[in-house]
């Protein structure tokens, strides 16, 4: 017997519609790429959206198109988020810190139709968009008078020329809610990288999730501002959260430093912000040096790569804001754990709860979680046994864009499919998880992928390089940077300096390694393969130059 609800779709449309009429005059401010505040509310988010949607069907693409964009965190950039997802079309979020050979390789891949940028990526447009075979349709998000004449690429318009003709009325459709909304592509540790491709359903669900007070707390009584990149997955979904609970969004635009920030937090009353650790040192640096404290900031959601113990001390003990660490990644929209003390906790000495806070936390309802040992067998959740991180759930992907990589899934005895998440953790009693290692040999850089193997093959590629590994050093401020172990081929000679200039150009400059380590050999196992475990602690007396 089935229940007798109204059926509706989960669609990211209904999340603008529910703003607009319940948060209208509910403020998103954003320092845009000029450098001036601009004040927005939800209706007007809502209205000029049905402008963009209006504006794609007049350029005629498809249902299930993809649109691109190549933009900071603003209002134009979250008008593109509910308009092209709204009309059925897909949005790709494009990494601007990717090397422009990166960029053509996703852009084609994804077979962008459209690419809407941001002023500021104007140059890397310029180097790139001869090469992007499919994208028909370049529109810089700026008013009409801001292009410059020269800019050299056919068709362009801008943003504010390309709506501003269109009706603000328009019927959003409803389709099926397992239709793709958006897209993300990882780093490609391991090859190209791969795309997950959100549904309207994951997206709605994971707003939800994302929401709860156990999760990321948020509520129309907030100021949130997300210092994530909404280029780096769709900014851990707050854009839609925020539109759920309609409470006031601030963009911080390009302006990431410490003291923009603190400005931007201050003058908006902002009451929880979101990023990675490296943001967030610069902005204790920020407010040690100059004698400051926060005045309505209550908490702030530390993700992208583990939370140092200090900072979460700073942040709590000296600035009484609460940090949340959370964890999750590309392939899980991202939202998997958020670490919130339980009842029985709160009654734990602050030592005690402190060692709490340093784990990666808890899962969100509606993702579930395991560790397995090589046989796939579930280990206890004792919190000192270690194993392989899988996880699934509704906005867990199932598959990549295009079945790059095959079926990533792992099957148990039941057939359910659980994502494998590359992780090595422990689960205590209490569901507490925690990362202790990576079964992959990925660097993470201030919060972004970085591809050892691409950085041993652009050595490689050099002639006096015989063999090269790539390793991951410990960083204050960068929780990792990447250095290069090289073997000379027999007669051959290059320095330092040499080598790390062999990299310019060739990848983008974060990417490239701090230092060169000449050895006479790499360790090797029995198969061939480099061990680089053995490497680490060969080298574990190793300090990265400057610190």
């Amino acid at each position: 017997m089935l229940g007798q609800m109204q059926s509706q779709p989960l669609l990211i449309s209904n999340l603008i519609v529910h703003a607009e009429r319940h948060h209208g005059s509910t403020e998103i401010v954003s320092r845009r790429v000029e450098g001036d505040i601009h004040r927005s509310n939800w209706a007007t988010v809502a209205r000029r959206s049905r402008q963009v949607a209006n504006a794609l069907d007049a350029l005629g693409l498809a249902f299930g198109d993809r649109v691109a964009t190549l933009a900071w965190n603003g209002y134009r950039h979250l008008e593109l988020y509910f308009g092209v997802s709204g009309t059925g079309r897909v949005l790709h979020t494009l990494n601007p810190r990717l090397h422009p050979e990166q960029l053509v390789w996703i852009a084609n891949h994804a077979e962008d139709k459209a690419l809407c940028f941001d002023m500021s990526f104007l140059p890397l447009v310029k180097a790139v968009w001869s090469k992007c075979s499919t994208v028909k349709h370049w529109i810089a998000l700026c008013e009409a008078d801001a292009l410059p004449a020269d800019h050299g690429i056919p068709g362009l318009v801008s943003y504010e020329a390309w709506i501003a003709g269109q009706k603000d009325s328009y019927v959003w459709p409803e389709f099926d809610e397992n239709s793709a909304s958006s897209m993300c592509y990882t780093s490609g540790t391991t090859g190209n990288p791969k795309a997950a491709l959100y549904s309207h359903r994951s997206t709605l669900l994971h707003a939800y999730g994302a929401a709860l007070p156990d999760a990321l707390g948020c509520s129309a009584r907030d100021a949130i501002l997300p210092v994530v990149p909404m280029f780096h997955v769709n900014a851990w979904g707050l854009p839609y959260s925020g539109a759920a609970v309609g409470c006031k969004l601030v963009f911080p635009g390009p302006a990431l430093d410490g003291k923009s920030v603190y400005e931007l937090i201050e003058a908006e009353k902002v009451t929880m912000a979101a990023g990675v650790p490296t943001v967030w040192q610069m902005l204790l640096g920020h407010l040690q040096q100059n004698g400051l404290k926060f005045s309505t900031l209550k908490r702030t959601v530390i993700g992208g790569s583990a939370c140092p113990p200090a900072m979460i001390k700073a942040f709590n003990d000296q600035y009484g804001v609460e940090v949340l660490h959370a964890w999750g990644m590309t392939e899980m929209s991202p939202l998997g754990t958020v670490c919130h003390l339980k009842n029985a906790q709160l009654d734990l000495s602050p030592a005690e709860q402190m060692a709490v806070r340093l784990k990666q936390g808890r899962a969100v309802f509606g993702v579930d979680m395991k560790i397995v040992d090589e046989a796939g067998q579930e280990l206890p959740w004792d919190g000192k046994t270690y194993g392989d991180l899988l996880v699934r759930g509704p906005w867990i992907i199932a598959s990549y864009f295009k079945g790059e990589g095959g079926d990533p899934l792992r099957y148990d005895e039941q057939g359910r499919g659980w994502f494998p998440t590359g992780d090595v953790a422990v689960i205590d009693a209490d569901g507490f998880m925690q990362i202790t290692d990576r079964s992959k040999d990925v660097i993470k850089s201030g919060g972004e992928w970085i591809s050892s193997i691409d950085v041993e093959n652009i050595a490689m590629a050099h002639p006096a390089v015989a063999m090269a590994a790539c390793i991951g050093m410990k960083h204050p401020k960068w929780d990792e940077r990447p250095i290069v172990v090289v073997v000379k081929k027999p007669g051959a000679e290059v320095t330092r300096a040499e080598l790390l200039q062999f990299y310019e150009g060739k990848t983008a400059k974060w990417q490239i390694p701090d230092d060169v380590v000449f050895v006479e050999a790499i360790p090797l196992g029995a198969t061939g393969k480099m061990q680089k475990m053995t490497l680490r602690q060969q080298l574990k007396d190793y300090v990265l130059p400057g610190l």
